[in-house]
């Protein structure tokens, strides 16, 4: 089970900001974009983070054209950024470069 969600204040954004420099606030949520060598390269990452997704039971906005993968996280049900958010990114971060 997931832990609750808590909406991110201006400080743990900017926090967020300096742990997850690869990431921009954008909205009421985070995006990033991902450039990769192959399209199967951007596949094998999007279900890479489709399992940590489902880990997580917080499910990613995202899109794909050939090699490149966007992201945007956001809470709807809190309306905004939250811990969740921060959680995922984090996570996504750590996978892998390369598939």
């Amino acid at each position: 089970m997931s832990k609750q969600a808590v909406l991110l204040d201006d400080a743990a954004q900017e926090s967020l900001c300096s742990a997850c420099p690869a990431w921009t606030i954008a909205d009421d949520g985070l995006e990033r974009e991902w450039r990769f060598p192959s399209f199967v390269e951007a596949f094998g990452f999007m279900t890479q983070v489709a399992l940590l997704a489902e880990r997580a039971n917080h499910h990613p906005e995202w899109s794909n054209v050939y090699n490149r993968v966007t992201i945007r996280l956001t809470t709807h049900d809190l309306g905004g950024l939250s811990s969740r958010d921060a959680d995922l990114a984090q996570a996504i971060d750590s996978l892998p470069a390369t598939f």
